[in-house]
């Protein structure tokens, strides 16, 4: 049994009335305060008592737990400063609905609070997990030159369909027709992987040849794209407003990576950010990209025993079958 802390000695030999009228009748509230703080402090000692360092040991996958998960939460928060996440735009740009997202300001530049970040990553993480595994589709769009290199690479690395170069009005709300230059794309594809190219003009080669590569440009990375997805991800959703309009009409998820000069209430689940920062982009597209390859791989695994179990339940269902046919050829 754990043994009490001694009082203090202001509190020995005073009763309640006597401490009451020494506040007066107008304190009573304050007295309350202070009887409820300091049996606060005395539970607060039980609790340490009662859980010392050998209770704890009783139970030692709980504290693995959570120190593997605080080593990696300060890892992630170590990228994420070296990477300038936490760096926003010029305070004169700010928009006040980004308020809860900031830390403060330095050189007339907004800091943004990396806990936010963290807590915002983690968030998105788990939902394009979760939607990977789920086997539907996640758009990454970012178009500016900061992050068009990095959205290209990780999207292909996760197998998932982007848009790098330019949001063309209406891939989302008219999706037929850009399924429909899909395939256009891919006759020039075939024209000009054989011969039949050199039937045409001079002129004509060129325009057909200009016409790819504008094609290619724009249209290459929604090749995989064959349904509408369930979720999108924005680098910088002020840039991308028609792409945040299109899905909000449709009803399809978003997740951006958002600065200081974006509203976040357009957002469903906003990573506050540096979308300006080449490093800053490439380091949560990363970190998503994994989410969505583990995603991915939970699905495969989960799919792995459900193939094996299937011939196993099949084998039962032929042994019947050849006793049946056994029986009649002795009959």
């Amino acid at each position: 049994m754990p043994s009490f802390p001694a009082p203090p000695a202001f509190w020995q030999g005073v009763s309640f009335t006597q401490f009451t009228a020494f506040w007066g009748e107008g304190h009573r509230i304050h007295a309350f305060c202070v009887v409820f703080t300091a049996l606060g402090l005395l539970f607060s000692c039980l609790l340490e008592s009662q859980f010392s360092e050998p209770a704890m040991d009783q139970i030692p996958e709980m504290p693995r737990i959570c120190a593997a998960k605080i080593l990696m939460a300060n890892e992630i928060v170590k990228e994420m400063i070296e990477a300038g996440v936490h760096f926003g735009h010029r305070t004169s740009l700010w928009n006040p609905k980004m308020a809860p997202y900031i830390f403060g300001k330095k050189n007339q530049i907004h800091i943004l609070d990396i806990r936010e970040t963290l807590r915002g990553l983690l968030r998105a993480k788990k939902y394009l997990s979760q939607v990977a595994a789920g086997g539907s589709l996640i758009l990454f769009v970012g178009t500016k030159r900061q992050a068009g290199e990095a959205v290209e690479e990780q999207s292909l690395r996760c197998g998932m369909p982007f848009v790098s170069e330019r949001w063309l009005g209406g891939t989302l709300t008219n999706f037929r027709t850009i399924r429909s230059r899909l395939g256009r794309l891919e006759e020039l594809e075939a024209l000009r992987a054989g011969d039949g190219i050199n039937d045409y003009s001079k002129k004509m080669q060129s325009s057909l040849n200009r016409e790819y590569r504008k094609m290619y440009r724009n249209l290459n990375g929604l090749r995989t794209m064959n349904r509408l997805p369930e979720v999108m991800f924005i680098v910088d959703p002020g840039k991308e407003r028609n792409a945040v309009r299109e899905a909000k009409r449709l009803g399809i998820t978003t997740v951006a990576l958002i600065d200081t000069d974006s509203d976040p209430s357009q957002i469903d689940l906003p990573i506050p950010g540096n979308d300006d920062g080449i490093r800053s982009v490439e380091m949560i597209m990363r970190e998503l990209a994994d989410a969505v390859i583990a995603g991915k791989g939970q699905t495969q695994t989960e799919a792995a025993p459900n193939a094996q179990a299937a011939p196993e339940a099949a084998a039962p269902a032929e042994q019947p079958a050849e006793e049946a046919a056994a029986a009649s050829s002795e009959g």
